[in-house]
């Protein structure tokens, strides 16, 4: 480890110790790097890297603190991570998809308010108007999934499946453009899981959840090994060498 990588870790473990809680204020830059044993410039590029993944926070003119460490704000650096992967990943996170959401949405049958239903209804009702629009239809889609795992109460998890979808969300478009009875058969599969949800049925649920994400999923894996080119993937090169 490097020593900016050793006082990185340091400050996490007086973080994790308890030392210094969610909200708390660090203590002099100087004094700090004097307790710790190192220079101010090495405590200065720790706080910055830790500040960059939503650890401290920096207010100007006051000093810098520990953030809520709230789930949200810690995972938020996994989106533009995941958005960074390739090629087949697409299928790796529809395969994580596939794990996590049908669980999710079990839970969510069993804890949902009257409020998360209507909210999940009125996204299910959108898709419906606008089965001749792709896009829309798919940002509903994604917005309907994002208001069923919000029922659950877990950020931790809403978290995770988000920055996930939002990496499927390109592969969910393609297909509508590719498939012309996609929209009828996404539509159909939103309004199981809505039933399955206002019946408070968790294994309903969960079924009809692991139904329409592995219908998504056999598609991708059918497209793959016909070779076409999946969204985010990047584009083959010709092979000259064959002419």
């Amino acid at each position: 480890m490097s020593l900016t990588d050793k006082a990185i870790a340091r400050i996490r473990q007086m973080i994790r110790e308890g030392e210094l809680p969610p909200g708390a204020k660090l203590p002099p830059e100087q004094q700090l790097a004097a307790e710790l044993g190192l220079s101010r410039n090495l405590m200065r590029e720790a706080v910055k890297a830790l500040v960059v993944a939503r650890v401290l926070e920096i207010r100007r003119g006051d000093g810098t603190y520990v953030t809520s460490l709230a789930p949200g704000l810690l995972l938020e650096g996994l989106g533009g991570a995941v958005e960074l992967l390739q090629g087949d990943t697409v299928l790796e996170l529809t395969e994580v998809r596939r794990l996590f959401e049908p669980a999710a949405t079990a839970l969510a049958a069993t804890r949902s308010t009257d409020e998360d239903l209507a909210e999940i209804e009125r996204h299910l009702s959108a898709m419906r108007d606008a089965q001749d629009d792709v896009e829309l239809l798919t940002c509903h889609d994604a917005a309907f999934h994002r208001a069923v795992v919000h029922a659950t109460g877990n950020e931790t998890l809403a978290t995770l499946l988000e920055h996930v979808s939002g990496r499927t969300l390109r592969a969910r478009v393609w297909r509508g453009l590719t498939d012309a009875d996609a929209a009828r058969r996404t539509i159909a599969e939103h309004e199981a899981i809505y039933r399955a949800l206002v019946a408070r049925d968790p294994n309903l649920a969960q079924a009809a959840a692991l139904m329409h994400v592995n219908t998504t999923e056999c598609w991708l894996r059918e497209h793959l090994a016909e070779g076409e080119q999946t969204p985010g993937a990047p584009r083959r090169q010709p092979d000259h060498s064959r002419s």
